[in-house]
C-alpha cells in the first residue's frame, strides 16, 4: 500500500479578509523596510510619532523568521545562534508609515536573572509607555501551545491594558488537526483574558501560510483605521 501524499496544512482565514484588503497589505509589506535603531533605554527610543505593533515570545519561537518573512527579507531582523541574546529593543520602519518592534525574549535560561530582569523590564517599561502601540503579537510555538512562561507574559499584557492577539508559530511542523486542536486550546485559555484579542492566528514563515492575514491584520490595525 503507499504512503499517504504530504498534505501542506492551510492556515489562512479568509473569511476575515477580503481579496482586496489581502492584496492592499501584501503591496504595503512590498514597499521599503529598514532597521532604525536598537534601543535600551525609553528616552533612547524614536519619537511616539507613528503607528507601532511589537512582537513578542519566548526565546527561540521564530520571531526574527516571522519579521523577515512579513516584509519578504531574509536577513532584516537577525536571530541568535543563543538564546537571550536579543536584549535591545529593536524597531525596524516600514514604509514610512508604520513600525515594527521586536521586543526582547523571554523564558531563556542561559543568561543570569539579574540580566534577565533588567531587559525585561525594558520591554514593560515600552509596553506602559508608548501610546502609539497599537498591538503586541505574541507569538506561541504550535508544537507547545502555550506555557507557565508565555501565561505570566499574557498576565502582564492584561495588566498593562495593551491589546494583544496571539500568532502561532511552526504550524507545518505539525499536522493540520493538531493545529485546529492548539487554536482551539489558545482560544478557550485567552477567553476570560481582558487585553487579549479573540482570534488566534497559525503561521508558518517558512511555508508561508498565514502570513497574508498577519500583514493584514496589521494594515487594518495601522493604515485603515
Amino acid at each position: 500500500m503507499s504512503e499517504n501524499p504530504t498534505i501542506t496544512p492551510d492556515f489562512s482565514d479568509n473569511s476575515q479578509f477580503s481579496e482586496e484588503q489581502i492584496e492592499t497589505a501584501r503591496v504595503f509589506f512590498a514597499q521599503p523596510v529598514s532597521f532604525i535603531m536598537g534601543a535600551v533605554r525609553m528616552d533612547a527610543m524614536p519619537a511616539a510619532d507613528l503607528p507601532e505593533v511589537a512582537f513578542a515570545g519566548r526565546s527561540n519561537v521564530g520571531k526574527s523568521s516571522l519579521i523577515n518573512g512579513l516584509v519578504g527579507q531574509k536577513y532584516l531582523a537577525r536571530a541568535s545562534n543563543e538564546p537571550g541574546r536579543t536584549r535591545e529593543i529593536n524597531f525596524f520602519l516600514l514604509a514610512e508609515k508604520v513600525r515594527l518592534v521586536d521586543l526582547p525574549g523571554y523564558g531563556f535560561a542561559r543568561v543570569s536573572r539579574s540580566i534577565a530582569d533588567k531587559f525585561q523590564d525594558l520591554g514593560r517599561a515600552y509596553l506602559r509607555g508608548r501610546p502609539n502601540l497599537k498591538r503586541v503579537y505574541v507569538l506561541i510555538d504550535a508544537r507547545h501551545g502555550l506555557k507557565k512562561v508565555d501565561l505570566e507574559a499574557l498576565d502582564a499584557l492584561d495588566v498593562a491594558a495593551v491589546s494583544y492577539q496571539i500568532v502561532l508559530t511552526k504550524a507545518d511542523k505539525i499536522k493540520p488537526a493538531e493545529v485546529d486542536k492548539v487554536v482551539a486550546e489558545t482560544l478557550k485559555a485567552i477567553a476570560k483574558r481582558p487585553a487579549a484579542f479573540p482570534r488566534v492566528l497559525a503561521t508558518s514563515s517558512e511555508k508561508g501560510q498565514g502570513m497574508p492575514e498577519l500583514r493584514a491584520e496589521i494594515v487594518r490595525l495601522c493604515i485603515e483605521e
